[in-house]
């Protein structure tokens, strides 16, 4: 067999470090390069759906998921005014029998530090942001800002919505405003009444806007998003740091069950949503893209982090597959995935129209469907995301 090429990771966030695990576990030499000068993530929660679960078993590291992690009992949405159920969708003790793993909610820094784990710190280079890459050679180089120079077989592009490799292989994009201010915080739980909150997934749907909370940690704390149409932008950024007063201005109508989660939040961050559309292509040469580098989507899924999860089992399976020839094992990768990444990230868009809908006919027409949908199928998604989640990336051929 062909010696394995060596990789170079550009990122060290969620989907570069379950490539790089996922690589060394078949045996591959692995640079994570990562600009930030320790390993460590913002306190913001994490949707493991099923199908990137199926994943972190391949991992091993399901066990240690589950023991931080919280499992909801359902997924519920609430009118935004009279904190009315609109829908429950059961999820403990049926995703797991109907999609082949759990739902699961994390502490961002914790699935960081689980995947973390699966990476000898010897392969890390903390401090390292990439200015520019070279593929005239024999290797890709990677020029750092400090002038070092890094040289690999492949590079992998796992740099986020700003990514540095993907300018390098197709220049800048500009990236369309949606409209949208999301703010996100987190709320211990003995900060709230006991039962305030109940364990489900929440999404609180109004006029112009929704907000997501759900347990983390076992349950210890409460995270939430919170999106609101506004004409007024700020930077495409999760660390700008916002205020209580700012977010229950905008929410100042809402139902003051949520009001009360969003007013006993610590710090509490904002930052205006960005769309773009569907690339044709990820790869070039021994060069490519993984996760929100490749396609940045709309959180109204939850797939961010699911589906640079399930990019990297599918990159690491191809690379291994075809050791002898990496440009083809990325177009292959490439192949295998832009599809059902595209229908994501269209999906996400689209739901972000139904859950905003101004008009209260239009919200009455979309609450009798929810009704009629549970009554048909009372273990459906309201969000219609059963082919999302039933997915196994790790069950499928590569050769």
């Amino acid at each position: 067999m062909s010696p394995l090429p060596r990789i170079l990771v550009v990122g060290g966030g969620i989907g570069g470090l379950a490539l790089a695990g996922l690589l060394i576990q078949r045996g591959f030499a692995v640079q994570v390069c990562e600009q930030a000068g320790r390993l460590a993530e913002i306190g913001a929660g994490v949707q493991l759906s099923p199908n990137a679960m199926k994943v972190i078993r391949a991992l091993g590291l399901e066990d240690a998921a589950r023991a931080c992690a919280f499992e909801p009992e359902a997924f519920v949405g609430w009118d935004w005014k009279s904190g009315r159920a609109l829908y429950r969708t059961p999820i403990k003790g049926v995703y797991e029998s109907r999609y082949g793993a759990p739902y699961l909610h994390i502490h961002r820094a914790d699935i960081h530090r689980l995947l973390a784990s699966t990476v000898p710190s010897s392969a890390f280079r903390l401090g390292a942001r990439v200015a520019s890459l070279d593929e005239s050679g024999p290797e890709v180089l990677a020029r750092l800002a400090d002038g070092q120079t890094l040289a690999a077989d492949v590079v992998i592009g796992a740099d986020g919505i700003h990514s540095v490799v993907r300018r390098h292989l197709f220049g800048d994009e500009q990236p369309r405003f949606t409209g949208n201010m999301c703010w996100r915080g987190m709320v211990d739980t003995a900060d709230l009444p006991a039962g305030w909150v109940p364990p489900v997934a929440s999404n609180w749907l109004g006029p112009h806007g929704h907000v997501v909370q759900y347990y983390v940690r076992g349950g210890r704390a409460v995270n939430f998003v919170a999106v609101l149409e506004t004409e007024h932008w700020t930077e495409e950024s999760w660390t700008s740091p916002s205020s209580a007063d700012e977010l229950l201005a905008a929410f100042s109508r809402w139902h003051p069950r949520l009001r009360t989660v969003l007013e006993r939040s610590g710090e509490i961050f904002r930052w205006g949503l960005f769309d773009r559309d569907p690339l044709a292509r990820w790869s070039r040469g021994r060069v490519s893209l993984l996760g929100d580098a490749a396609h940045p989507m709309l959180p109204f899924l939850a797939q961010g982090a699911g589906q640079a999860i399930e990019d990297a089992y599918a990159l690491a399976g191809w690379l291994h597959a075809r050791p002898a020839d990496s440009a083809s094992a990325l177009l292959a990768y490439e192949q295998e995935r832009r599809d059902r990444t595209a229908r994501v990230q269209l999906g996400a868009r689209a739901r972000g129209k139904t859950v905003h809908l101004a008009s209260p006919f239009a919200r009455w027409r979309r609450n009798l469907r929810f009704k009629l949908q549970s009554l048909k199928d009372p273990v459906s998604t309201s969000h219609q995301a059963e082919w999302i989640y039933a997915h196994d990336v790790t069950r499928i051929p590569r050769g």
